[in-house]
């Protein structure tokens, strides 16, 4: 089932998630519905926070990006054909590589896109959906969403790392989806 996407302006954007064990919440159902509202958002990532549970899960597929590049394209990314996976509990052992921009936009910030700067590598422990452990590594387009996401979980947005001066710039745009004064073609959830 689809669920709202939280707006920019609600708290729980900005709230550090609570780790999470098995059992603790129906997490099944919830990855089911993250998947199913990502992918009806045309959205490559989504974090729990963003659908109201401040709970440290995100979901990653890159895979889709690759398929919608021309070849040419392609060959500028080391991670294709791409990644798809479920994070619980995901933690930053490393980040490491030439900080790289590339124009990062935001279910919960629609309409915004920006110059952002990252590692081109982090090294990521986490679970997966079963609560089986990994170590692993990665780069390029996956390596930036991993870290969009996680920047979710630790209650930080992608224009935290644009300059004050670009988000003063866009601060009428944020004012609007504050307030709901947005049209998208998915749900969202506003905290008026």
């Amino acid at each position: 089932m689809t669920v709202p996407i939280v707006a920019y302006g609600h708290p729980i954007l900005r709230n550090v998630a609570s780790f999470i064990t098995p059992g603790q919440v129906e997490l099944e159902r919830l990855i089911e519905d993250m998947w199913e509202t990502m992918y009806a958002s045309n959205g490559i990532g989504l974090a729990a926070p963003q659908v109201n549970h401040s709970i440290r899960v995100f979901i990653v597929d890159t895979r889709q990006l690759f398929e919608s590049m021309e070849g040419a394209e392609q060959k500028d990314y080391p991670d294709k054909p791409g990644f798809k996976a479920v994070f619980i509990n995901a933690k930053i052992l490393e980040l490491s590589g030439e900080p790289w921009p590339y124009s990062e936009g935001c279910l919960s910030i629609p309409k915004i896109h920006e110059l952002v700067s990252r590692p081109s590598t982090v090294r990521l422990q986490y679970m997966n959906e079963k609560f089986e452990p990994f170590e692993q590594v990665f780069t390029g387009i996956t390596a930036r969403v991993i870290l969009h996401e996680y920047d979710h979980i630790e209650g930080k947005l992608f224009i935290d790392h644009i300059s004050p001066l670009k988000r003063k710039l866009l601060k009428g745009k944020l004012t609007d989806i504050t307030k709901g004064k947005i049209t998208v073609d998915y749900k969202m959830k506003f905290h008026l």
